[in-house]
């Protein structure tokens, strides 16, 4: 989600009703003050917590792909068989690509001053992530069907680290949207093929609880990655967290190519019926389900990645008045939301199945929509971002297992297919609603983004069977 910073917006008359009422009277204003100190040492606290839990998580021995216990060598071997990967080191892998996307968010006033630029003009460096990030996916997952997922995943952690630390070296904007992009082009193999690989090892009826565990690393990059980039830039420059991630990537990527060993040369074997190339989207746009997938990925992205989402902390700073780092603070709870799902998904898809659960959470995610179109007070800003948190990965969960199922015979494809889609959704969104923001103010758009979410997830829910 897009937050917004210091010196990029002007905080119009509602905004400043409530700030001078506070500085009027001494007393309201130390409890204001008392009250976000209160929330800041909470939410530190308990990230520090879920941090601690994720990784125990995320590094025992239940949070590991078949195959890889000891104890697993008395069940029958799988027919295709491929080294057992803990998913913890895939969720790491996550992890360091969706710390690309958050890093530059504390970042950009430094990297504009050091590189005497506007921080306007340095903006161009999200953009530089995200397009190739989303268009690669046309190349990214028929070359992981082609050549194998974790081959493909493992290559592009290698340059994906190296692209960030040359991130560093940049002397110029030019060099850095240069190097930005050729670093969210690598990232955007990293976990469209590691869901497809999963899709590859664990049987659907674990699936969506397995990918849950796996978003682990997503969900703690959005959490963690803003407050440790701004920590380490502050103390090193802005050049300091580049060197971090990249130097964290290339050691998850050696860890990855040490675990595959010498599978990782070993050529794959290719099966019958595996489509060719690009010819493979041709196909997943002709069969209904595929076509109903890529129609949910395309309007979820509109709704939500482009719409909503990415508004939320501009909404809080310019309404209630919040710092940016505040506001900050309060949008991070959806990550504290999505972390509870990652811990109750296969629970969830169990008691509830996919239909309800796609419907509940879509539905459920509208309603906090809603409350934040209403929303009185900043307060209940943030239960609405807890709640949207886990109800988001609830409806968002079933789109991302059903894509790993869309078309087995070129999972890789299928999977890339649907980031894409949600990609395009993405930039659609963010053209749409700026318009809506522009016309009739954040409160409408939010409004306007739950009327959407209902149809989707009524439609979303007839596609199911």
């Amino acid at each position: 989600m897009v937050v917004g910073r210091s010196g990029e917006w002007s905080p119009g008359p509602d905004a400043q009703a409530p700030l001078t009422a506070a500085h009027g009277n001494p007393w309201r204003s130390a409890f204001r003050a008392t009250a976000l100190a209160r929330v800041s040492v909470v939410f530190m606290a308990r990230t520090v917590g879920l941090l601690r839990c994720s990784i125990g998580f995320m590094l025992s021995p239940a949070a590991r792909l078949p195959g890889e216990d000891p104890a697993d060598a008395r069940q029958p071997a799988p027919v295709a068989v491929r080294p057992g990967i803990p998913i913890g080191l895939l969720a790491l892998a996550g992890f360091a690509s969706g710390s690309g996307m958050r890093l530059l968010d504390p970042l950009l006033p430094a990297v504009a001053d050091s590189l005497e630029v506007s921080v306007a003009s340095s903006s161009v460096l999200l953009a530089g992530f995200m397009l190739p990030y989303g268009l690669g996916q046309l190349v990214l997952g028929p070359l992981g069907d082609r050549l194998g997922k974790l081959r493909v995943v493992c290559g592009a952690l290698l340059l994906y680290g190296l692209t960030v630390l040359a991130c560093a070296s940049a002397g110029s904007l030019p060099a850095l949207v240069l190097w930005r992009a050729g670093s969210g082009l690598f990232a955007g193999a990293i976990i469209p093929l590691a869901m497809a690989y999963l899709g590859d090892e664990v049987p659907y009826e674990d699936r969506q609880a397995t990918i849950g565990r796996f978003l682990t690393g997503m969900v703690m990059a959005q959490m963690l990655t803003g407050p440790a980039a701004g920590v380490i830039g502050e103390h090193t420059g802005w050049r300091g967290a580049f060197l971090v991630l990249g130097g964290l990537s290339l050691l998850i990527a050696a860890t990855l190519a040490t675990r595959l060993g010498r599978t990782l040369w070993q050529p794959i074997d290719q099966t019958a019926d595996q489509l060719p190339g690009m010819g493979a989207y041709l196909s997943l746009l002709s069969r209904p389900m595929g076509r109903w997938l890529l129609i949910c990925a395309f309007f979820d992205g509109l709704c939500l990645f482009g719409g909503a989402f990415p508004f939320v902390g501009a909404f809080l700073i310019e309404t209630f008045g919040l710092t940016a780092g505040t506001s900050g603070l309060v949008v991070a709870g959806f990550g504290l939301g999505a972390f509870i799902y990652t811990r109750l998904a296969r629970r969830l898809v169990r008691r509830f199945g996919e239909r309800r659960l796609l419907l509940g959470g879509g539905l459920g995610l509208a309603v906090c929509l809603g409350g934040m179109a209403v929303a009185p007070d900043w307060q209940v800003g943030a239960g609405m971002q807890f709640l949207a948190g886990l109800l988001f990965y609830m409806f968002h969960g079933v789109l991302q297992a059903r894509a790993t199922e869309a078309m087995p015979e070129a999972r890789g494809t299928a999977v890339s297919a649907y980031a894409l889609a949600l990609f395009m959704g993405q930039a659609t969104g963010s053209l749409v609603f700026a318009v809506i923001l522009a016309a009739v103010g954040y409160r409408a758009g939010f409004a306007a983004a739950a009327l959407g979410l209902v149809a989707l997830s009524f439609y979303g829910r007839s596609g199911l069977r």
